[in-house]
């Protein structure tokens, strides 16, 4: 494509994406820059009150939004979602798959239930809304897991439900993007953030952050607004020949 139109390949206009845990942090910035895109957006979470202040926010930028509270971790939950967005715009382009929760338990004292409601929502719940999108969307629509670091290396905690969690979402992403890249034209990629200021970050021991980012060559926390523009990259067609890939977006965490 001639070099004139480079920039219109990261437009998202006319285009319809899902946000899940949209009422915070991470969550918000996603919705904010696929707006500022051009897309419209579908909104879930748990919590309402951080979703309508989010809609808000889209319409202010000039985008559609239609908000739903979701648990991930229920399918049908998931599904009530897809099926909101698909009434109200008829479509879903766009999957950004970034509601999970954390957990630092030592492993000799993680209860079965502690560990599998870590599983319930960071794995199964990216499976169920893949999977309630997957049935819907139209060839060149774009799916995003939202990994970790910790799915690809360890950083000093006690996190082994919260690590498997997100280990297995890069193998599930290879798969789905197997599965359905040829044969329904649906790109399947994931992200790796590092260390960005969120809810999670916030609950971190004094004294633990500082002593993480000796190992970043960037030397800092990533801006929220850095990861999610390389969201809006990946969801675009400035991607259109990436697929089945984990992008770490660390700051050189995981190279240090």
């Amino acid at each position: 494509m001639p070099a004139a139109h480079t920039l219109d390949l990261f437009r998202l206009d006319d285009r319809v994406a899902i946000v899940t845990g949209a009422s915070s942090g991470l969550g918000v910035a996603f919705a904010l820059a696929l707006a500022d895109a051009g897309a419209d957006l579908g909104l879930g979470a748990r919590r309402e009150g951080g979703l309508a202040a989010t809609a808000e926010s889209v319409r202010a930028r000039g985008r559609r939004a239609v908000k739903v509270s979701t648990d991930v971790s229920d399918p049908a939950s998931c599904d009530a979602l897809v099926k909101a967005v698909m009434d109200e715009f008829g479509r879903v382009d766009i999957l950004i798959n970034n509601a999970g929760i954390a957990s630092a338990v030592p492993a000799t004292r993680e209860t079965p239930d502690e560990f599998r409601r870590v599983l319930e929502v960071n794995l199964e719940g990216c499976y169920w809304m893949a999977q309630a999108c997957g049935r819907v969307m139209r060839p060149g629509s774009s799916i995003i897991n939202i990994s970790s670091v910790l799915g690809l290396t360890t950083a000093g905690l006690p996190q082994a439900a919260y690590s498997s969690s997100k280990a297995a979402l890069v193998g599930l992403t290879r798969d789905l993007a197997q599965q359905w890249t040829r044969r329904r034209g649906i790109r399947v990629n994931a992200l790796a953030p590092g260390f960005f200021r969120s809810e999670m970050t916030d609950e971190y021991a004094p004294g633990y952050l500082d002593q993480q980012l000796t190992r970043v060559p960037a030397g800092r926390m990533g801006d929220p607004h850095e990861l999610a523009a390389t969201a809006v990259f990946l969801a675009s067609d400035a991607a259109g020949y990436i697929t089945g890939q984990t992008l770490a977006v660390d700051g050189g965490f995981t190279i240090a």
